[in-house]
C-alpha cells in the first residue's frame, strides 16, 4: 500500500486523485492533504479518508479548519512551511503535486529533498525552475511521474521505445473553446466563453490557459525538462477530439501514440501505481464509434501565448519564470473582467521584454524573478 500526500486536494486533479483512491482502497491510503482556501471541502476529505494531517495554505483560514476538524483526530496546520514539513514526513511515499501555479514550487522541492516520488501535475514548477528541479530529482534519486495527460502519454510511449532515440515529440492540443473562432471575435470574448472547454473539466485558471494556448506552451517547457529534449524537437499539433494524448516519432518515421478517452483519472492512477496498471471505472474507447481523428497546426497569430512560451524557453534562464508570473497576474485580471483576452499575451510579452536576465538562476533568483515579474504585470494592468 502506497501512502499519498496531495498538494491541492480540493482542486480538479486532487479530487480526481481521491476518486482513484476510492476505487483502490487496498492499494493507496491518503495521509496528507492540502488546500488554499476551501476549508469545507478539505475538512470533508480529511474525515472521509482519515488523513493524518490537513494543511490550509492560507493561514487566515486556519481557525476555521481547526473548528471544522475538532474531535476528528486529524492534525491541522497552516502555511506553506507547514505543508513542506508535512510532505517530508517518513510515512509519505509519493506526493501528488497538484497545486495551481508558482505556489507549488516550494513544497515540491521539499518533497524531492525528502526523497519522495512525485506524481507531477503542477507544470508551473518546471516552467519556473525546470533546470533546478530536475537537477534535484537526479541528486536525490526520486522519480518524477507525469500526471498531465500529454506528458503521461509521452512517458508511456517512451516505455515502449526500447531505448531508441526520439526524433520528435508531438504534443497534442484540443485547441480550446476558440479553435474555430476568428481573431476579432476572440478579442471580444469574455471569461464565460473562455471557460467553456469542449473536452476537459478543469479549474478556471488552467481552462483560461487552455483557451489562450499558454497551457500548451507551458507543456512544451515541461516536456523539455521532463524528457531532456530541446524545444526544436517538440511540436504542437491541434487534435480537437482529444483521443490521442501525445506521440513520439523515431528516426525512421515510425510514430508511437497513446490513446484514451479524456479522463484525467487514467494518468493519475498510472503515476500512482507505476509500473502496474490497475482497473479503472472509466469510459473506454469504442473504436467503432470513432468517426474521425483530425489534426492541424496551431495558429500563432490567434494564439500568441504559444509563441511566447517557445520564445521563453529559447531565451532560457529566468525568462520562463517571468512568463509564468506575468501570466498568473494577467489571467487573474481577465477572470475579474479587468482586461481583454489578448491583453493576457500583451502583458506577458511586456514582462518578458522588461525582465532582468539571469542565465543560470539559483532558487533565490527564481523567487525574486517571480515577485518582480508579478509587480511588472500589475503595473501594466493597474
Amino acid at each position: 500500500m502506497r501512502s499519498i500526500a496531495i498538494l491541492g486536494s480540493t482542486g480538479s486533479i486532487g479530487t480526481q486523485t481521491l476518486d482513484v483512491v476510492r476505487q483502490h482502497p487496498d492499494e493507496f491510503r491518503v495521509v496528507v492533504i492540502s488546500a488554499n482556501n476551501n476549508v469545507d471541502l478539505l475538512a470533508a476529505q480529511a474525515r472521509e479518508f482519515g488523513v493524518r494531517e490537513a494543511v490550509i495554505c492560507n493561514e487566515s483560514c486556519l481557525g476555521d479548519l481547526r473548528r471544522s476538524l475538532s474531535g476528528s483526530g486529524v492534525a491541522v496546520s497552516g502555511g506553506i512551511g507547514a505543508l513542506c514539513d508535512a510532505v517530508s514526513a517518513p510515512d509519505v511515499d509519493i506526493v501528488v503535486a497538484a497545486m495551481v501555479g508558482f505556489s507549488g514550487l516550494r513544497p515540491t522541492v521539499a518533497a524531492i529533498k525528502a526523497g519522495k516520488d512525485i506524481a507531477f501535475a503542477n507544470k508551473e514548477t518546471l516552467v519556473a525552475a525546470g533546470s533546478l528541479v530536475m537537477g534535484l530529482v537526479k541528486e536525490y534519486g526520486v522519480r518524477m511521474l507525469p500526471v498531465d495527460s500529454e506528458h503521461s502519454a509521452i512517458f508511456q510511449c517512451l516505455e515502449g521505445a526500447g531505448g531508441n532515440p526520439v526524433r520528435k515529440i508531438h504534443l497534442t492540443a484540443s485547441g480550446g473553446p476558440f479553435r474555430e473562432w476568428k481573431r476579432e471575435d476572440i478579442a471580444r470574448a469574455g471569461k464565460d466563453a473562455a471557460l467553456r472547454h469542449p473536452n476537459w473539466s478543469m479549474g478556471s485558471k488552467i481552462t483560461i490557459d487552455s483557451a489562450t494556448m499558454m497551457n500548451k506552451g507551458f507543456e512544451v517547457i515541461e516536456a523539455r525538462w521532463l524528457f531532456g529534449v530541446p524545444e526544436e524537437k517538440i511540436e504542437v499539433v491541434v487534435h480537437p477530439e482529444s483521443v490521442i494524448h501525445s506521440m513520439i516519432e523515431f528516426e525512421d518515421g515510425a510514430v508511437l501514440a497513446q490513446l484514451g478517452c479524456p479522463d484525467m483519472r487514467e494518468p493519475i492512477q498510472y503515476a500512482l501505481s507505476y509500473p502496474r496498471r490497475l482497473s479503472l471505472n472509466n469510459r473506454k474507447l469504442d473504436f467503432g464509434a470513432l468517426q474521425a481523428l483530425t489534426f492541424s497546426r496551431p495558429d500563432m497569430d490567434r494564439f500568441p501565448c504559444l509563441g511566447l512560451a517557445f520564445e521563453a524557453i529559447r531565451r532560457g534562464g529566468n525568462i520562463p519564470c517571468a512568463l509564468n508570473a506575468a501570466n498568473e497576474v494577467a489571467v487573474d485580471a481577465y477572470l475579474r473582467d479587468r482586461i481583454g483576452f489578448y491583453d493576457i499575451a500583451a502583458t506577458a510579452e511586456f514582462v518578458m521584454e522588461g525582465m532582468f536576465f539571469v542565465a543560470n538562476p539559483a532558487l533565490e533568483d527564481i523567487f525574486r524573478t517571480n515577485l518582480e515579474a508579478m509587480e511588472m504585470a500589475r503595473s501594466k494592468i493597474w
